[in-house]
């Protein structure tokens, strides 16, 4: 059973339990999130040692969205629409989309996830981030005397907000606003920036963006 949380801080449905969705559930468990996975099948899947944190539980998928307030999809992104149809009810809830298209390998039809979502759930409230650096920078976003930075996306200023203080609340400094949903593309761009400095260019995981100004 899902208790109420009538604190300040938010119920979480996270939709990906792979190294994402892992990362960012602990950390927003940790900060006192009360986090759901939603899964289909409870009885076996990735990232069951996320359990043994007492706020995190595990849900079928509608179970958990229902239950939440903020949705967090973190799949690989050619299921973006399966996932999204697979959510219920989004009326009114915020979805925050970190995946991204990479190499052509995406939702048939769309040139973002983000779009796809929008077109295949209830809710207009969808914003992209946490997709711009690898799920290490999640685990760990601290490099020696600085903090790593996050941007998001979206023409809803409630779900930019969200994603801002979660941002903050894993551990970043900062999450810039970067303009509506029209950069949805732009941010899908910067990810395989760092894609391909990290993979193709050799740099490795271990890099990330920070905003500098004088």
């Amino acid at each position: 059973m899902i208790e109420e949380n009538n604190d300040n801080t938010m119920k979480i449905a996270i939709i990906g339990t792979g190294n994402v969705g892992g990362a960012l559930a602990t950390k927003w468990a940790d900060f006192g999130h009360q986090i759901l996975l939603g899964v289909k099948d409870i009885e076996n899947f990735k990232g069951m040692d996320l359990l043994s944190n007492p706020n995190t539980s595990v849900h079928p998928v509608k179970e958990a969205v229902a239950a939440s307030e903020v949705i967090f999809i973190a799949v690989p992104a050619t299921a973006a629409v399966e996932v999204a149809q697979s959510l219920g009810d989004t009326e009114g809830k915020v979805i925050i989309d970190s995946m991204n298209i990479v190499m052509g390998r995406g939702p048939q039809g769309f040139s973002n996830t983000a779009d796809a979502i929008l077109a295949n759930t209830a809710t207009n409230d969808v914003v992209k981030c946490f997709n711009t650096t690898g799920f290490n920078n999640m685990v760990n976003p601290r490099y020696g005397d600085k903090t790593l930075d996050l941007f998001t996306a979206g023409d809803s200023k409630k779900g930019k907000t969200i994603a801002i203080q979660l941002g903050k609340d894993a551990g970043f400094a900062e999450c810039y606003d970067i303009g509506g949903n029209d950069k949805f593309g732009l941010m899908e761009q910067f990810a395989f920036f760092w894609i391909n400095l990290a993979m193709m260019q050799g740099q490795g995981r271990d890099i990330g963006f920070k905003l500098l100004k004088r």
